[in-house]
């Protein structure tokens, strides 16, 4: 370790985030190792080794000749003062070298708010911001996650942007990299070949017009490079890697536990939902992967807990005989199992049953919505009676805190629905006094709201977001509405929401707000200690840019959006269709009970999605 770290790390709140060292840490020889992959999460340490993304490539570039991957977070800003102080560049935690020696610095993009912390990182690194300003000796920067989907705003600062899943993709862009080190290629040449392979998007090599009102007028490939770029993904769960001996951290993190991914995709269209369109098509693991995954998992870590992870638990087929495969291994030996994600029509008995063994005291839905019109209108596709039949059987069976998530500011969204939301908490309050196994506990529903985000790839990617004193509005009408002490009312912060409403559909403009705002201070824009929209605002003036321009203006079908290049495999004609089914409160059934003909099945070899129910699963038999 180097010695100025050593002096710096009493001084700094929870040092193992910079130690590393950790149980199944992958350490490697530098002689036998001539490519070096830097994988960034623009947050902090407990966040980023939550994030299951990240374990699972740190795995798959481990595991190739020649290659070590290393991991980088965010250091907390009194991390980042000592560092800089002592003039300690961003290093790799498994070696502690320099990341600006690494041949790839790579960026999880989870979410539109961390676009500082990828500047900062850059800086603490000493690697030049811009993408135009590197030379042959730089990293070659790459960004992959959700927020790559349109990955425009920080477009000037990244080198290749990983679209949809990477497992193979990282693989292909590595070996070919490998083979421009033997051939001498210099950088631009390496990165025209890399345009080449499906999934890599390569920004330097599109030029973006646009019309005198800011509206997007073309975006014009060049050098070969291909008009459309699809994202990547894995076909074969069940063939993929996947990490067993993850690394245990030396820290407590927000997600401490065993996690197995069930499937990828989601059979629900909820219209608001980028991850349910954005990771379609539906791809199970199999039942007896997953008991193998999961039993060697908790071998292999000595962790206690374990979660079953996916968009919606309760929509995979085998859950119940996992569960009961999982629980075999579990109880004797005091493992707990959580089932999040679970839908409140895809609720039962016997699920609740697998809950108690797992001591679960607490259960969350997601109704999204207040009355069944805008659920309709969102294709939630969960109505009030299987909201009240789900709490129902979790009351019965001694639960005695239930969470309701929901969002403010939908489309077509009326007061009536915003009072709605508390009608039905105290709906399911009504149901707790009936049907409640003990009352002597007392019940706790707390309600929470979000600000809605119109997201790209979604139906409702061309809605305007509501203003913030709308916002507010609609806040103080359901608070004065909620008068039982038993529902407590939670919301979200609106300026967050707002600014990730002017990121999520922005272009290549916005890169020049990143940066100024990044230079008058702003990081660690997801943490409301740090945030602070005033300097957002000033960076939006001095920029000469209108961020209502991005987050409150309605888009027409016939707008270039700036990420029209980018394919998630999802049709934009079936985005339109399901955007006018909002409008009349129509419902499109999922993907199991009739396909709706998205497309997303074209990106599968085999050329379809998950099966449709059967006779008997759907109760006809």
């Amino acid at each position: 370790m180097d010695a100025r770290l050593k002096r710096i790390l009493p001084r700094v709140q929870k040092p193992a985030r910079y130690t590393g060292g950790e149980y199944h840490e992958i350490q490697k020889d530098k002689a036998e190792v001539d490519t070096r992959f830097a994988f960034c999460f623009p947050d902090s340490y407990e966040i980023g080794m939550s994030n299951l993304g990240m374990r699972i490539l740190y795995g798959v570039m481990n595991r190739m000749e020649g290659v070590w991957c290393e991991r980088c977070f965010a250091p907390w800003p009194d991390m980042e003062a000592e560092m800089r102080r002592a003039g300690i560049r961003l290093y790799g935690l498994e070696s502690g070298d320099p990341i600006t020696d690494f041949d790839f610095i790579g960026f999880s993009l989870g979410y539109e708010m961390a676009y500082t912390n990828v500047l900062n990182m850059l800086d603490l690194a000493g690697v030049p911001l811009r993408a135009c300003e590197r030379g042959e000796a730089d990293p070659i920067v790459v960004a992959g996650g959700t927020c790559a989907y349109n990955g425009e705003p920080l477009a000037d600062f990244i080198d290749i942007f990983s679209l949809g899943e990477g497992e193979d993709v990282t693989v292909e862009m590595i070996e070919l990299y490998q083979e421009g080190k033997r051939q001498g290629w210099t950088k631009a040449e390496y990165l025209r070949r890399a345009a080449q392979i499906p999934g890599l998007y390569i920004p330097s090599l599109y030029e973006i017009t646009y019309h005198a009102d800011g509206t997007v007028a073309s975006i014009t490939p060049k050098d070969g490079a291909p008009a459309t770029i699809t994202k990547r993904i894995v076909q074969d769960l069940d063939e993929s890697y996947f990490p067993t001996d993850t690394i245990v951290p030396s820290t407590e993190i927000v997600h401490d536990r065993v996690m197995l991914e069930l499937f990828r995709g989601c059979i629900r269209g909820c219209r608001f939902c980028q991850a349910g369109f954005c990771y379609r098509p539906v791809r199970p693991k199999s039942r007896d992967v997953l008991i193998r995954q999961g039993i060697e998992a908790c071998q292999a870590s000595g962790y206690q807990e374990m979660t079953l992870s996916s968009l919606s638990s309760s929509d995979y087929r085998q859950l119940e005989g996992l569960c009961d495969g999982l629980l075999d291994y579990c109880t004797p030996r005091n493992i707990n199992l959580n089932l999040p994600s679970l839908r409140a029509d895809g609720f039962s008995m016997s699920i609740m049953e697998k809950l108690q063994r797992a001591r679960k005291s607490s259960i969350t839905f997601a109704p999204e919505a207040g009355t069944q019109r805008l659920r309709d209108a969102i294709n939630k596709n969960v109505t009030e009676e299987d909201l009240l039949s789900s709490c129902r059987t979790v009351f019965e069976g001694g639960c005695n805190a239930v969470k309701l998530y929901f969002m403010l500011g939908l489309p077509t969204e009326t007061d009536e629905d915003v009072l709605g939301i508390a009608d039905l908490a105290n709906k399911v309050y009504l149901c707790w006094r009936q049907y409640a196994a003990t009352r002597a506990r007392g019940i706790r529903i707390t309600v929470s709201t979000s600000f809605f985000v119109p997201k790209p790839f979604t139906p409702f990617q061309w809605e305007a977001q509501i203003d913030l004193e709308e916002y507010q509005r609609r806040v103080q009408l359901l608070r004065g509405a909620i008068t039982n002490k038993s529902i407590i009312y939670n919301w979200h912060d609106p300026d967050t929401s707002y600014l990730e409403a002017v990121f999520a559909r922005g272009d290549r403009r916005l890169g020049r707000v990143i940066e100024e705002a990044w230079r008058n201070g702003a990081k660690f824009d997801a943490w409301s200690e740090y945030f602070d929209l005033e300097r957002w605002q000033t960076a939006f003036r001095t920029c000469g840019v209108d961020p209502d321009f991005y987050a409150r203006r309605e888009r027409s079908y016939e707008e270039v959006l700036p990420w029209s290049h980018i394919s998630v495999g999802v049709r934009p004609a079936y985005f339109w269709r399901e955007r006018n089914q909002a409008y009349q409160s129509a419902i499109t059934p999922d993907c199991r009970v009739q396909c709706m003909g998205c497309g997303a099945d074209k990106l599968l070899q085999c050329g379809k999605c998950d099966e449709p129910l059967t006779r008997r699963e759907r109760g006809e038999a």
